[in-house]
């Protein structure tokens, strides 16, 4: 007889599905989101949409498409009558695996007791004007249409202005141009029927003019942006460190902004503390150092 677990807050711990690439070294995905979760009294439950040695940034790597376990994976958590406050994802490698996010949201174990679960989308797809080199115009296209379902959403500003149809620029973005964006991303949630649930909550990071770097918010139809201090160059896994905080304050209902607040400081205050310790960037940031910040 299969026990039912489907008291998803079971001792005030909020329960979080975290479907993304795992990379065993360089600080980034799963690796990097799962200790932030974790010490911001969050439970995660990792899906690995592929396994890494480390990221694609050194010079080799091992790497193994986990497409064709995930269904079978996820099943076996239906089975077992799991349930979820949330879903966090990030890395999609094809649209097959977005076809398996789109289920995993409509199965048993994402539709909650009484309200609906978190989903929080990181659509990870490209960066400085660019998709990566898996992404092809279908991934595209399928991640507009997960985009519609989710309650946050973290691009950056190339993946925002991919989803949107939007022609890039390196810099030098107005208020009213992001604001069209988020419109536009809004426009996804409510053209695809989803209007009526959850607002959407939008945060386009990697904003930089010069030295700053920012971040453009979005909510309730309700926009205000500012700018967070980064000294340096970007760092491997600085998306995850943020979307994972994000996810984790949605589920204790911290209002957004404040987490975006936080988010965007802590992650400032690692990469500052990783260049202090002269390390390599594509070893990622010294988030270690930091956690207990988060748990104040």
């Amino acid at each position: 007889m299969i026990q039912n677990t489907s008291q998803a807050k079971a001792g005030g711990i909020p329960r979080l599905a975290m479907i993304n690439s795992f990379a065993g070294y360089g600080r980034c995905s799963t690796t990097i989101a799962l200790p932030v979760v974790s010490v911001m009294k969050v439970q995660g439950c990792p899906v690995p949409t592929s396994v890494l040695s480390n990221h694609l940034a050194f010079p080799a790597c091992y790497f193994d498409d986990y497409t064709s376990h995930m269904r079978e994976y996820l099943q076996v958590w239906e089975k077992l009558q799991v349930t979820f406050d949330g879903l966090y994802c990030g890395f999609l490698g094809s649209v097959e695996q977005i076809d398996i996010v789109k289920n995993f949201l409509a199965s048993p174990v994402m539709r909650g007791e009484q309200v609906k679960p978190l989903f929080l989308l990181d659509p990870v797809m490209g960066d400085h004007g660019r998709t990566y080199s898996s992404i092809t115009p279908a991934h595209c296209e399928a991640l507009k249409k997960l985009a519609a379902l989710a309650d946050i959403l973290t691009p950056n500003i190339t993946e925002a202005c991919l989803l949107t149809d939007t022609s890039y620029k390196e810099s030098s973005w107005a208020d009213g141009e992001l604001a069209d964006i988020c419109r536009k991303l809004t426009d996804l949630k409510t053209s695809a029927g989803h209007g009526d649930k959850n607002p959407l909550r939008i945060v386009i990071t990697g904003l930089q003019e010069q030295n700053r770097i920012l971040n453009y918010i979005w909510e309730n139809d309700q926009n205000t942006s500012y700018f967070t201090e980064v000294a340096g160059s970007p760092h491997h896994g600085t998306g995850d460190l943020f979307a994972s905080i994000l996810a984790a304050d949605a589920l204790h209902e911290v209002p957004f902004a404040q987490s975006v607040q936080k988010a965007s400081e802590f992650v400032a205050l690692c990469i500052k503390g990783t260049e202090e310790a002269g390390t390599p960037e594509q070893d990622g940031v010294l988030f270690e150092k930091y956690l207990y910040r988060l748990c104040e």
